[in-house]
């Protein structure tokens, strides 16, 4: 009889602690939802729509359009010469530098692999598909940039 009682004991004790260690993870992955989010977004690079990033004289839009056709919108302000400039200086867009220019894989923390399934970020300029790299297209003060995901 007295084993028994122990072994209770000892059940309802571990089960308890078992509780207990999962409430206390449970309040450290959630507790402090603002440091998640500044986290995740530091980790992916990825931006909110309606932001106004950078400091300086010249204002453009610049817009996302990625795979899955969701758009997200930013306001920038720089005072740098080109949109590509602008752009990586506010880590916007990563890729490789080639004979061409810049070749961009990455946009608002999304990356795009050409080789894997046809996929790139195409640059346009207005409404118009751009004629010149993004590294190479000066600013033009209120303008709209944006880069879509296409697929050949």
């Amino acid at each position: 009889m007295q084993k028994k009682i122990t072994n209770r004991h000892l059940q309802l004790f571990l089960c308890i602690m078992l509780v207990a260690m999962m409430a206390l993870a449970a309040a450290g992955c959630n507790g402090g939802k603002d440091d998640v989010a500044k986290d995740s977004a530091k980790t992916e690079g990825v931006k909110a729509d309606g932001n106004v990033l950078g400091e300086g004289d010249t204002q453009f839009t610049f817009t996302v359009v990625d795979g899955e056709n969701n758009e997200t919108k930013f306001e920038i302000h720089t005072d740098k010469k080109t949109v590509g400039e602008a752009l990586l200086e506010l880590d916007l867009i990563a890729g490789d530098e080639g004979d061409y220019g810049l070749f961009v894989k990455t946009v608002n923390g999304v990356t795009v692999d050409f080789d894997k399934d046809g996929a790139y970020w195409a640059f346009y300029i207005g409404d118009e598909y751009a004629a010149t790299g993004v590294d190479s297209t000066e600013i033009e003060e209120g303008q709209e940039y944006s880069f879509k995901v296409e697929k050949q």
